[in-house]
């Protein structure tokens, strides 16, 4: 793969204290990988520790969520052609030691997409709150039946995609709450999605954007968008 371009999208809002060892960890990983750090509005020092740390920051002029700065990433990775991405959330929670097992079906051309799933065996670490885990998984049962993708981690923001998914992602892309609803894109575009299990961690500083009184929220906004993307014609 030493031929091949790689890029770690990295979306960060207001990550200061998370984003440095964050950058450092992806360093190492076994192969080489450039870094785009999507600055998305923070108000702290995000962008300077992220420039401190090596990475190329896109600073975007106000919050746009986490479905805009993806978007942008991808867009870039287009813009690059970049032949492979992995989107890794700046708040430290994901391993990067499992970034080579997560790219290896898309490396082998047996996925576009892979997701890194908390729930599949060996690894059954953290698994964020309980409250949060009845959302994951009624969306993994939600998603799983409309699909027929074998999905048990939709909310999981660590990805890894092939130049097929860099170019329709770059295009199009959901907002808001986009990685449950961006597998059913996936689906109308014909993509192909693997899951492989990894681990996660508890962030390291700050808070999570989607907090607890926004649970019903976010069930109810995501399952509509959801229902509604399965009716629309093929995005792209």
């Amino acid at each position: 793969m030493t031929n091949k371009k790689i890029l770690a999208i990295v979306p960060a809002f207001n990550e200061s204290g998370n984003i440095q060892r964050t950058l450092n960890e992806i360093k190492s990983a076994p192969f080489s990988v450039d870094i785009l750090v999507v600055n998305d509005g923070s108000t702290d020092t995000t962008a300077a520790e992220a420039k401190a740390a090596g990475g190329r920051v896109i600073s975007l002029p106000f919050n746009l969520g986490i479905g805009g700065a993806l978007q942008t990433g991808f867009r870039f990775a287009d813009k690059y052609q970049y032949d492979f991405a992995v989107q890794i959330d700046g708040d430290g929670q994901h391993e990067v030691s499992h970034l080579e097992a997560l790219f290896a079906p898309v490396f082998r051309g047996e996925a576009d997409i892979a997701i890194g799933s908390r729930f599949i065996k060996p690894f059954l670490g953290y698994r964020s709150s309980f409250v949060r885990r009845i959302g994951i998984h009624f969306f993994a049962y939600l998603i799983s039946f409309l699909t027929h993708y074998e999905i048990t981690d939709p909310t999981s923001g660590f990805r890894a995609f092939n130049r097929k998914a860099i170019k329709a992602f770059a295009r199009y892309y959901p907002q808001d709450f986009p990685e449950p609803e961006s597998i059913v894109v996936a689906k109308k575009c014909g993509m192909k999605i693997v899951e492989v299990p990894v681990e996660m961690r508890k962030r390291r500083a700050g808070q999570s954007s989607i907090r607890y009184f926004y649970t019903l929220y976010y069930m109810i906004k995501v399952t509509f968008a959801i229902l509604l993307g399965m009716l629309k014609q093929r995005p792209l």
